[in-house]
């Protein structure tokens, strides 16, 4: 390694007593005041096809190894509270490199927008005292969220050089704090039948933890099943949600068809046109249609439900968080100022405390978004939003939150059943100077300036304490990491 590589690296590394307790203090590779940027790095290996495993190696070349871990064989709860307890027993003790590193610390992870999530849910459910900012290597499919930061949608070159190139925009990338959505379902104990999620081919199909809450769990009410679960990107339902069902499916079925991005895209492509995405009127029957499943509410103002509206056309709802969706696009746009004022719309903050709501007919409604100014059915912004199925409207629905998806089966003799959608607190990410995302506290928003849009489609909590990412949630033995990607 050159000279002007190992001090660059210098940057990032952490000193050894800080990473591993009662361990010797550095012997002098590490500046008096501490590394600028020092980083912990979590790759899921099996992500990307190889590209995980080769990365993994790559990182663990340029840096020590014990700053990078392999997500298959130390999940990250135990690893941010084992670096954290020793970090403060050394703060404590005012050890000035452990204070700075407490600091400075950032994330980065490798994986897909599951991997990802997974992280966020960890760091958001252990609540340290720090809570570092995590930059997002696009490994998986979609890569909703690194697209969202700046991070870039393809998957990333593995040699040395590339690792190097992105460790130097991890060191200039700023902080930005991001809304955490808290996912809530709950319905009467079925008379008949199951009403458990099934994930594709019944595996596990989401690390935000969407699960039954147990006996003791606060949220539980004696005669319900309750689910819970949390998301940062988006939550879907209906049609969108049926088509990556079946992606996951086959997936599972044929892993050997799926070793790289673009034909993980292509099959994605052609199963939207098997499922009957692009000629959803023929092969959908409109029972099948949000409005007619249930109703649904939203809160705009604190402790104020209201009734909205859902055209009887639409087959797919979007709840979403980031400017990023199905590989990068932006459902909701930007409102220009006759759509702010007549509809009170906003543009997407990330930060808001608002979820953006969007309805599609099929997947030629989709293709709008193919246009610079494309955008869906623009519903609703919400502090909070409640789904209500009808009695017996059907059996079961698609549901999908962050690119996992899973089949919801509904009991046809109640009439109780809802999701609700509610706000969680935030968690910190770190953006390049690309970020789509944009934070309604920086004025350097473009946002903050006149918005242009129009092709004009729309003419036509405290109590939720945990996402369940940390202690309460664990992977199943059985469950093969490389399927979160």
């Amino acid at each position: 390694m050159a000279s002007r590589d190992s001090d660059f690296l210098k940057n990032f590394w952490i000193p050894n007593h800080v990473l591993v307790p009662d361990s010797e203090v550095d012997d002098g590779q590490i500046d008096g005041d501490g590394p600028k940027c020092p980083v912990l790095v979590f790759v899921n290996s099996k992500s990307g096809g190889q590209l995980g495993g080769e990365l993994l190696k790559t990182y663990r070349a340029l840096l020590k190894e014990k700053q990078v871990f392999d997500l298959g064989e130390e999940t990250p709860d135990k690893v941010l509270s084992r670096i954290y307890a020793n970090l403060e027993n050394l703060k404590v003790r005012g050890d000035p490199l452990a204070i700075s590193t407490l600091e400075r610390l950032r994330l980065i992870v490798a994986g897909g927008d599951g991997t990802a999530g997974w992280l966020l849910g960890v760091v958001c459910d252990l609540k340290l005292s720090h809570s570092p900012p995590i930059a997002t290597v696009p490994l998986g499919t979609g890569n909703n969220l690194p697209f969202a930061f700046g991070w870039g949608k393809k998957n990333p070159g593995t040699d040395e050089q590339s690792v190097l190139s992105f460790l130097e925009q991890v060191m200039k990338a700023k902080e930005m704090k991001i809304d955490n959505w808290h996912l809530l379902m709950r319905m009467k104990t079925p008379k008949h039948g199951a009403c458990e999620p099934i994930a594709p081919l019944d595996l596990p199909h989401s690390l935000h933890a969407f699960h039954r809450v147990s006996e003791t769990d606060e949220l539980n009410i004696k005669g319900c099943h309750t689910f819970r679960g949390g998301f940062w990107n988006y939550f879907s339902m209906g049609m969108d949600a049926q088509v990556s069902y079946a992606f996951h499916s086959e997936r599972k079925l044929h892993p050997e068809k799926f070793k790289n991005q673009l034909v993980n895209q292509s099959t994605y492509a052609k199963l939207g046109c098997t499922q009957g995405w692009f000629l959803a009127s023929l092969f959908h029957p409109p029972s099948r249609n949000i409005a007619h499943m249930g109703k649904v509410k939203v809160m705009k103002t604190h402790g104020h439900w209201e009734d909205l509206e859902i055209p009887s056309s639409i087959r797919s709802i979007v709840c979403l968080n980031l400017p990023s969706f199905s590989g990068g696009f932006n459902p909701w746009g930007t409102p220009n100022r006759r759509k702010q004022r007549d509809r009170e719309f906003t543009p997407p903050y990330v930060d808001d405390g608002l979820i953006e709501v969007v309805g599609f007919r099929d997947a030629w409604h989709g293709l709008v978004l193919l246009h610079p100014n494309g955008h869906g059915t623009r519903l609703a912004q919400a502090k909070r939003i409640r789904f209500e199925f009808h009695k017996g409207a059907a059996d079961h629905t698609y549901m999908r939150i962050d690119g996992e998806p899973w089949k919801q089966p509904l009991p046809v003799d109640d009439d109780t059943v809802l999701v609700e959608i509610s706000h969680h607190g935030q968690v910190n990410m770190l953006a390049t100077h690309e970020s789509k995302s944009k934070s309604v506290n920086d004025p350097s928003s473009p946002y903050h300036h006149d918005a242009e849009d129009d092709d004009d489609e729309d003419s036509l909590a405290d109590e939720f304490r945990k996402f369940g990412a940390a202690e309460s949630f664990k992977i199943p033995d059985e469950v093969d990491i490389a399927h979160l990607s």
